[in-house]
């Protein structure tokens, strides 16, 4: 399941994980015009541990998503040109 609210700032996406077991705690994704970050709390540390991408890391993520093993250089189409 998840949710997706637009803020003034930022549109954040909370994702629940709903399996049967071993659950983790809710990961929430902010866009924002420059980043995007991800949060997900640890209840061993009791803190809310964050990572920060640029735009550019965001789009290799996402086009990495449904790639193959390999190195790859994304042109400006955004397409995934692989290297040795």
């Amino acid at each position: 399941m998840f949710s997706i609210e637009h803020e003034f700032d930022a549109t954040v996406v909370t994702l629940v994980d709903e399996g049967s077991t071993h659950l983790q705690e809710d990961v929430i994704v902010m866009g924002f015009e420059e980043c995007v970050t991800v949060e997900q709390y640890d209840p061993r540390t009791d803190k809310v541990n964050k990572i920060t991408l640029s735009m550019t890391q965001m789009r290799d993520l996402a086009a990495a998503i449904n790639l193959p093993e390999g190195v790859y250089v994304r042109d400006e189409d955004g397409e995934g040109d692989e290297e040795e």
